[in-house]
């Protein structure tokens, strides 16, 4: 599932295409909405909230969707012919005279009044990279069930938006702690640093396609443990390794991180 700083960059790029731009050619593929006519609007702007994308439409109309796992938008020059897969995976497309947007294998495509976008992102924490950014509610929110692992509440979209598997295994590892570790067991100093830490990293990354969350330059060193199962820990050298953590999977580096290795009783899947 792509992170917040992906989002960001897939916002920005449909922004760039599209906004301030009359459509010419819409069309919604799911069948609650195939027959809705967009075309003869402007699109207003396309913004990011947390992992989902609200493309605000003149006449007070948001196209609401979210990538998930598979979905991706494709921007084409009008005229182009897509690439982005077979035909019958796009579901949705809006263009103009200089460029479409095609938008493949979207498991969520929605068109909803603007005024009533709370519907899809009320449910939403503090937005890493939005103006709403509350570090004190984000570490209120975290700490709110002290139960709760690290990962999971990390993962929860409600407790803070944009945070994926990624930066979930990153920020415990920069916390010295395992994922599975309670949050009411952090130390009182450690929840204002990961949302500050967390914020920090969606902000360096949000403008370049390979995310880094260290200083080394050497290859395959742009992240401390995420994908280097088996690899020596760029701190202590010690093995990295993986677990399945609810239905994700988390790394950790055993020497560096303290905490327990494995996830007790049920987890409770994380919201998006």
């Amino acid at each position: 599932m792509p992170e917040g700083d992906t989002v960001w960059q897939v916002a920005h790029r449909l922004h760039a295409a599209l906004a301030g731009r009359v459509l010419t050619h819409a069309d919604l593929r799911v069948p609650r909405f195939a027959t809705a006519d967009l075309t003869g609007r402007a699109v207003l702007d396309v913004t990011p909230r947390g992992k989902h994308l609200l493309a605000r439409i003149e006449g007070g109309l948001t196209l609401h969707s979210h990538l998930r796992m598979e979905g991706a938008w494709k921007v084409y020059t009008t005229g182009e012919r897509p690439r982005g897969g077979p035909e019958h995976q796009i579901r949705a497309v809006l263009g103009n005279g200089e460029h479409t947007a095609y938008g493949y294998r979207l498991p969520v495509l929605e068109l909803l009044r603007t005024a009533e976008e709370d519907r899809a992102v009320g449910h939403l924490g503090p937005d890493l990279l939005g103006p709403d950014w509350d570090p004190g509610e984000a570490v209120r929110r975290l700490l709110a069930d002290p139960a709760r692992p690290l990962g999971e509440a990390l993962l929860d979209q409600r407790n803070l938006a944009g945070i994926g598997n990624v930066y979930k295994s990153e920020l415990a590892f920069l916390a010295a702690v395992t994922p599975w570790l309670p949050v009411g067991e952090l130390a009182p100093d450690v929840p204002a640093r990961l949302a500050a830490t967390a914020h920090r990293l969606l902000e360096a990354n949000k403008d370049h396609p390979d995310r880094r969350t260290t200083t080394t330059r050497h290859p395959g060193t742009r992240l401390y443990v995420y994908g280097r199962e088996g690899r020596p820990c760029l701190r202590c050298g010690g093995t990295v390794r993986r677990a399945e953590q609810g239905d994700r999977v988390s790394y950790w580096c055993p020497g560096c991180q303290r905490g327990p290795d494995r996830a007790a009783g049920n987890p409770r899947p994380p919201r998006n």
